[in-house]
């Protein structure tokens, strides 16, 4: 996109209001001299750091706030650097962002959706902040996107693994970096065929909003396409601690495999009760009873203790990867916090440092600017591996690990062993697949 088609359509944005006469948002009534929402005029620019501080996913969001404030050291030139050393962009220099020493707010999305967009318009309208990210659960982070794209502001998803979220809810003003729940499927299923076999039952319990739905989704349409049947599929919510009552009917359902469709403290509680019913002694249809869990984190499993040995499940990043990205942050948030990071840490640094390093590229803080020059971006070095932003939705495509609750721990951080990193290939979608369809990307929205 020209820089002057991004000043016509916001001189028409700007005419159209004026002409109509209406009142709008503080969010969308900047300066007539300020070329998009909050232009930083001084020597700083703010970002804001929307994470759940508290509620189920609060541990999540603690480690993200972590990485977040390590990655704003490193901008602005503290600490060793971390990933500035192996990102394969040079365009950051340690000097802040387009010159601009980096600052911060927080706010608290409390795993709740409309706390989260109260957060969110208070660090944009109040504190002037040009970029949002962070949030660990779907719904937060399609409400977020929504209001960002509103705001003319930048969104840098946090830990969202929901299909929407560059599905049907995608937006012009947003990006994801961690993997979603098509990606968790289609890596799980060769391993769950070729450990479990072909001929097994499933039983779902599923957390109910839409992280947990298109989860859901995708394990069934992945465990069913290699000859798994769905014996049941059951919503619980997300505000449940106690999840007996759901697991006692998996007993007599004629299932051999439960899947557990929950996260952060949901899945700690759920996969408990689990164990508390003994359900991985039992014999089910002359096999083994098994317990899936698609979607891991370090917090979880640690969170989860002994219960997790041998439980399979998917990661969007792991500190025991090997590559110097992973390496670079392993060590300087290690050597900061006295703890290994999580992958929810991980995909929140790196997200702060792809927008910065976006406007570097850009020569701009312009949302607009941004956008072009993330879209299609090509990158290495941040942990991951080699990845693509994808232009058409705003999705980044990588490697996807298949991990597994260590039988044998040493620590509490090697809860998790890595059993397959699985190739981008395997994972990739067209831009129209089906579990991704009904929305529309737009266009970029300057704001002001």
């Amino acid at each position: 996109m020209s820089n002057s088609n991004m000043t016509r359509r916001g001189m028409l944005k700007t005419g159209a209001v004026a002409g109509a006469g209406v009142a709008l948002p503080t969010i969308f009534t900047a300066s007539s001299a300020a070329a998009y929402t909050n232009e930083p005029t001084g020597s700083t620019v703010t970002l804001g750091f929307n994470v759940p501080q508290t509620g189920p996913y609060a541990d999540e969001g603690a480690d993200e706030l972590l990485a977040q404030k390590l990655a704003v050291e490193h901008l602005n030139g503290e600490g060793d650097g971390g990933c500035l050393n192996t990102f394969s962009s040079k365009a950051l220099k340690g000097n802040g962002i387009l010159g601009k020493k980096v600052e911060f707010v927080t706010g608290d999305t409390q795993t709740k959706s409309d706390a989260a967009r109260a957060s969110a318009k208070s660090m944009i309208e109040k504190d002037g902040a040009v970029m949002i990210n962070g949030g660990s659960s779907s719904g937060v982070a399609v409400a977020v996107q929504g209001l960002c794209q509103e705001a003319g502001v930048i969104f840098m998803a946090g830990l969202t693994h929901a299909n929407d979220t560059t599905g049907k809810d995608k937006k012009a003003n947003g990006f994801r970096h961690f993997f979603n729940a098509y990606m968790s499927g289609a890596a799980l299923a060769p391993v769950l065929a070729a450990e479990m076999g072909k001929d097994r039952r499933a039983y779902h319990l599923t957390a109910d909003y839409n992280w947990g739905w298109t989860q859901e989704e995708s394990i069934v349409a992945s465990t069913e396409a290699m000859g798994w049947e769905t014996v049941n599929t059951v919503r619980t919510p997300l505000a449940a601690t106690d999840f007996s009552s759901y697991i006692a009917p998996v007993l007599n359902s004629g299932a051999d495999v439960l899947v557990l469709n929950h996260y952060g403290g949901n899945m700690v509680n759920s996969l408990t009760n689990a164990i508390q019913f003994d359900l991985l002694a039992k014999v089910a249809n002359g096999k083994d009873f098994k317990i899936v869990v698609p979607l891991y984190s370090e917090l979880m499993a640690t969170g989860a203790g002994e219960n997790i040995k041998g439980v399979l499940g998917s990661m969007n990043w792991n500190w025991q990867l090997t590559d110097d990205g992973t390496k670079a942050f392993v060590k300087s948030f290690g050597e900061k916090y006295g703890k290994p990071p999580s992958n929810s840490a991980q995909t929140c640094y790196a997200q702060t440092l792809l927008y910065a390093d976006a406007c570097e590229r850009a020569g701009t803080f312009n949302p607009c600017g941004v956008v072009e020059a993330l879209e299609g971006f090509e990158f290495d070095g941040l942990g991951n591996g080699p990845t693509l932003y994808r232009a058409e939705d705003h999705q980044c495509f990588k490697d996807v690990l298949v991990v597994r609750g260590n039988m044998n721990p040493t620590s509490p951080y090697d809860t998790l062993e890595i059993v397959e990193k699985t190739p981008v290939e395997q994972v990739t979608y067209a831009p129209d697949h089906p579990m991704f369809a009904g929305g529309a990307l737009g266009s970029c929205n300057p704001g002001a």
